[in-house]
C-alpha cells in the first residue's frame, strides 16, 4: 500500500505464490482500487489499440510548435541574460563603494539587502556555497554573492537605494516600468511555458530601452536606424552580414521605413532601374536637408533610352515606353533636388547602359552602415522581389571581424565598377 492509499499492481501472475494463485483468480487480474502499470494491449500489428494508452508520438504539428516555443524562449533568454548582467554590473559599481569599506568581502551585499532582503540574500549565499562544493562555478569571476542574485533581487537593491543611483539615471519610473514588462517574460521563460510573439516583442523593446537607459547601448545615433539585437550579436556569423530577409519590399518598409534607412546618412550610394525606394518614399525636401547636412549622394539609374529598359518592359508585360517614362520622371525629380543645393558637386547622378542585375541602396553613417539589396526577377516588379538587409561599415566590423566574407563589400565593389563605366547626367 502506497502513502497515497493506492495499491501497486501485482507482478507476473504466473509466478508461484503470486497473488493470482493465492486468490484463485485469473493471471494478470487487477484487484479493485489498484493502479495498472501494464502496457496497453496490442492488436497483433505491434501497435497499441486506440484509446488503450497514452499517445507518446509527436506529429509534425507538435514538433513545429515545440520548435517555435524553443526559438522564442531562447531569444527572450538572451535578452534577459543581458539585462541581468548589465544590472548586476550597475548595482555593483554603485553600491560596492558605499558598503564594502565598512563590511568588506561579500558581506557588503548582505548589508545592502538589509532586513527586508535578508531572506533572499541568505538564499543566494546558500546557493553559492552549494555551487562551490559541486564544482558549478566554472569562472572565478562568478564566485561572489552578487552573481547569484536574480533580476527581481537586483531591482529591489536598486529601488531601496535609489538616492545612490539617482545621479546616474534620470527616470526611475522608466527603469521600473521596463523591468515590470520583463518580469512577465522572465516568469514564462523560467518555467518553460509558451511565450507569445506579442510578449516576446514587448520584452525585446523593453530590453533595448533598458540597456540604453543603463548605458549599455551602442551610444551612436546612427544605431537607431536598425539597432543590433542580442540574437544577431550571438549568431550573426552564421549568416555573414545578412541581418534580415523579407519576401518583398512592402514587408521591409514595415520594419525599416525610408526615413529610418536614409535619415542621418553620411554617404548614400544607390543603383537600380528607377530607385523608387528612395525617390518615391523620401521627399525632395528631406533629401535636400540630408545633402546640405553633409551627406554625399551618388545615384545610378538605368539609362531610360537604353535597350535594357525595353527588354525589361517586355519581361514585365508593360506598354512600350511605360518604364522609360517612369525612370525619366525619377531622374528629373533628383535633378531638381540637386539644382536646389548650395554645393551640387556632392550630389551626383549617373546613368548606365548595362543589363540591370540588382538594385542596392548602400547607406553609411558615422559608425555604421546598412545596405538594402534586391535581385531583379524575370516576372516580378521591384516591389515584389525578395529583399536582403546587410550590416556594413564600422558597426559590422565590431560584430564580425571577418567582414571581408560578407555581402556588403561585394555590392560596394560592384557599385564602384558600374559607376566607373557610367555617364553623368547634366
Amino acid at each position: 500500500m502506497s502513502s497515497g492509499g493506492l495499491e501497486l499492481p501485482p507482478g507476473d501472475g504466473g509466478h508461484e505464490g503470486g497473488p493470482a494463485d493465492a486468490a484463485g483468480g485469473t493471471a494478470g487480474a487487477i484487484p479493485a482500487g489498484a493502479v495498472s502499470l501494464a502496457p496497453p494491449e496490442a492488436d497483433g500489428t505491434g501497435k497499441a489499440q486506440a484509446g488503450a494508452g497514452a499517445e507518446l508520438d509527436w506529429g509534425a504539428d507538435a514538433w513545429s510548435e515545440v520548435r517555435t516555443r524553443a526559438q522564442r524562449a531562447g531569444r527572450a533568454y538572451i535578452w534577459l541574460n543581458l539585462i541581468e548582467q548589465r544590472l548586476r554590473s550597475v548595482v555593483g559599481a554603485v553600491l560596492r563603494p558605499v558598503y564594502e569599506p565598512v563590511h568588506g568581502g561579500d558581506d557588503w551585499v548582505v548589508a545592502a539587502a538589509g532586513p527586508a532582503g535578508q531572506e533572499w540574500v541568505q538564499r543566494a549565499v546558500a546557493v553559492r556555497e552549494v555551487s562551490r562544493r559541486k564544482g558549478y562555478l566554472l569562472d572565478s569571476a562568478d564566485d561572489n554573492v552578487l552573481s547569484f542574485l536574480t533580476l527581481p533581487q537586483l531591482r529591489e537593491l536598486m529601488v531601496q537605494h535609489w538616492p545612490c543611483f539617482e545621479p546616474y539615471f534620470d527616470d526611475r519610473r522608466e527603469i521600473e516600468q521596463a523591468l515590470d514588462e520583463l518580469e512577465v517574460t522572465r516568469n514564462v521563460v523560467s518555467r518553460n511555458r509558451a511565450l507569445s510573439r506579442a510578449v516576446l516583442e514587448q520584452a525585446e523593446r523593453a530590453s533595448a530601452r533598458l540597456l540604453e537607459v543603463l548605458g549599455g547601448g551602442a551610444g551612436s545615433p546612427a544605431a537607431d536606424r536598425l539597432p543590433i539585437d542580442a540574437v544577431e550579436d550571438l549568431v550573426g556569423d552564421r549568416y555573414a552580414d545578412v541581418i534580415s530577409v523579407h519576401p518583398d519590399r512592402v514587408r521591409l518598409q514595415r520594419q525599416l521605413p525610408a526615413e529610418d534607412l536614409f535619415g542621418g546618412a553620411r554617404r548614400l550610394d544607390a543603383i537600380g532601374i528607377g530607385l523608387n525606394l528612395l525617390v518615391q518614399n523620401f521627399s525632395g525636401r528631406r533629401l535636400v536637408r540630408l545633402a546640405e547636412a553633409g551627406c554625399r549622394v551618388r545615384l545610378l539609374f538605368l539609362n531610360p533610352a537604353s535597350s535594357a529598359v525595353k527588354r525589361r518592359e517586355r519581361e514585365l508585360g508593360l506598354r512600350k515606353g511605360e518604364l522609360s517614362r517612369s525612370v525619366e520622371m525619377n531622374i528629373l525629380h533628383v535633378r531638381r533636388v540637386r539644382a536646389g543645393l548650395r554645393d551640387p558637386s556632392r550630389f551626383e547622378i549617373h546613368v548606365f547602359d548595362e543589363t540591370p542585375r540588382f538594385t542596392a541602396y548602400l547607406v553609411e553613417g558615422d559608425a555604421s552602415g546598412i545596405a538594402v539589396v534586391q535581385s531583379y526577377l524575370r516576372r516580378a516588379r521591384g516591389m515584389e522581389a525578395p529583399v536582403l538587409v546587410l550590416r556594413g561599415g564600422g558597426r559590422a566590423s565590431q560584430v564580425r571581424p571577418d567582414q571581408e566574407h560578407g555581402l556588403f563589400p561585394t555590392y560596394r565593389e560592384e557599385f564602384e565598377s558600374i559607376w566607373q563605366d557610367s555617364r553623368p547626367v547634366s
